[in-house]
Parts: structure tokens; sequence; C-alpha cells
């Protein structure tokens, strides 16, 4: 790897900036203070054993002037770094959706077509790319330096992250966290694709299932559809038009639903109760893998984008019809 890697996604001069501000400050700062010390050790060092020091009356000035320009450069720094995350935090709306899976000692990627990766993901250029990353085991960590990109991938939770490729080429991917005994042998390429050549990769290969219908398989197994249906009197509320919306807890809060909480309400259905609806739903935990519960995730944020059917309850996985305003959401 390049000691300084390229700058081939669309934050990744934001983020060079930055940081060549950061160590053109320190730089400064240290030569300018270890200099004075030299100096003044020197000019003011004790001559002879009978000297006495002189009192020495503090400058008003000079006391502001060496507090309110640190002031100003922290100040420049914090502002210029929250700029930096809310822009590397934030995906756009229009971001494709890939969904990865840490395990020692390898990367499973998952594209929504159904198209599946090890070590390797393939994006198009100009175009946001959402990653929604799970662990089966420890702490890993998804890192492409020439992105300036990287994100913690924790045991017990979704993390989620994005980037968009500006340069066609393949780079460099580590996990970054030390994570067992072959910790350096998990690492893969990331190949960033022209969009026509993108879209060969795609027709290249023979897709497998969706996320989202291996999801709604799962749903079935699990017996999901048995509470959360359309049909009046469920013992669970619908689920289509789910994600993303607002909902209103027991407790009087409200939260948006998002993957985090749809990941929460599977695997501990009593940590946020649904307003409207009993604590009857047992917990999945263990009984779900983190790749089945980045499938369940899939699936029902598709509820959230097809149209909704009308007509007879629906006892599989089917839409159901739009939330009533009294019923929100759901725990699943």
């Amino acid at each position: 790897m390049p000691f300084f890697p390229d700058e081939a996604s669309s934050f990744a001069g934001n983020v060079d900036a930055l940081y060549g501000f950061l160590i053109a400050v320190t730089a400064f700062f240290s030569i300018l203070i270890g200099t004075l010390v030299v100096v003044f050790a020197i000019r003011y060092r004790r001559r002879s054993p009978d000297e006495v020091a002189t009192e020495v009356h503090e400058s008003a000035v000079l006391e502001l002037v060496w507090t309110l320009i640190p002031l100003g450069l922290v100040l420049v720094m914090f502002v210029w770094g929250a700029r930096v995350y809310f822009k590397i935090t934030r995906p756009p709306a229009n971001a494709i959706e890939i969904y990865v899976t840490g395990k020692q000692w390898m990367w499973k990627i998952q594209h929504t077509d159904g198209h599946r990766e090890m070590n390797e993901l393939h994006v198009p250029v100009g175009t946001p790319v959402r990653l929604t990353m799970a662990s089966e085991d420890v702490i890993h960590s998804f890192y492409v330096p020439a992105f300036r990109f990287k994100r913690d991938v924790v045991p017990g939770r979704f993390s989620t992250a994005w980037f968009e490729a500006v340069r066609p080429g393949r780079y460099h991917l580590f996990c970054a966290e030390y994570c067992g005994t072959r910790h350096s042998n998990m690492i893969g390429w990331v190949y960033a694709l022209k969009p026509a050549d993108y879209q060969i990769w795609l027709s290249g290969g023979v897709p497998g299932e969706s996320l989202a219908s291996a999801g709604a398989k799962r749903f079935i197994e699990h017996a999901c559809n048995t509470c959360h249906g359309d049909q009046a009197g469920a013992r669970g509320p619908s689920l289509t038009g789910l994600f993303g919306r607002q909902i209103h807890l027991q407790s009087g809060l409200t939260l948006i639903a998002d993957e985090a909480y749809i990941r929460e309400s599977i695997v501990n259905p009593q940590a946020k109760l649904l307003a409207g609806y009993p604590p009857i739903m047992p917990t999945f935990q263990g009984l779900i893998s983190e790749e089945g519960l980045l499938q369940l995730t899939a699936y029902i944020k598709s509820l959230s984008s097809a149209p909704a059917a009308g007509g007879a309850a629906q006892t599989g996985p089917a839409l159901a019809p739009p939330i009533t305003p009294e019923r929100k959401s759901s725990k699943r």
C-alpha cells in the first residue's frame, strides 16, 4: 500500500485537508515551543550561585494573545471537523444498499439483487454506496484507505456507513481491528468501476437469491407472519411502511424505525415496547444469525418501498395494507 493512498472518494479530499491542517498546526507549535524552551533556557539561565531572579510583571496583552489564538484555532478545528464528520456519516437518499457481514477472517458481501462476494466489493463510480454491516463473532473494522473510510463492525449491532468512489481502480480493503490469529489475512479489494463496466459486471455473474427474498423466507420460517399480518385483531402491527417512519413507544418517547431499531426489536423486543401492543413477542436472540438479521431487515425495508396489497388478510410475507394512525409501527 502506498504511503499516501489515492484520494478515491468524494470526501477523501475533505479528510486530507483537515488532517493536513491538524498536522501543520501541531508541527508549528511543536517547533515554536521547543525553540522557545531552548532559547529561554540559555538566555535566562542562572549565571552565578548568588544571582537573584528579578520579579516579572505579566503583560495583559500577551496573556490575551496566547489565550485567544489557541482558542480560535481549536474552534476552527471543531467546526471544520464537525462539518467533515457530518458529511461522512450522512448517506445521501439515493445511495445503493450493500450488506456486509464480518467473520473470522473474511468479509461476506451481498448486493440487494442477490450478487454475493467474498473479500471483494464491486461498486460503480459516481454513485453513493451505503453499507449496512454486522459481525458474527468479534469486533472487526471495515477500512478502505483510498476512500478515507473506516467503520467498526461491532457484535450485537448494525453499523452503517457510506462512500462514493470518484476514480475507477482497485483499492485495498483491510480489517483495521485486531480480530484474532489470522487478522492480517482479513484483506480484500474494492473495485470501483465505470457505470457501464459495473453493469457488465452485474450481468456477467448469476445472481443468487436477493436479500429481501431470503428475508421473506425467514419471516415465514420463524412464524413472524402469524402476528404481523393485515388481518383484523392481529397480535402485532403490520410491517408495511415501518422503515423510516416515526413510531411511538409505550414510554411516551418517539423514534425513527431504522435498521438498529428493527434488529433490537427482533433480538430484544421488550427493550422498546410499541404503544398499543402488549409485550408478547418472544426474543430471537441466538436463534437467528447476523446474516439472517440482515436478511429480515432488508425484507422489512422492502415493505416500505413496495405498493400495499388490498383485499383479504395475508398469512405470508406479502405486503400488508397501510398502517392505521393508531398503530403506526411494529416490534419486528
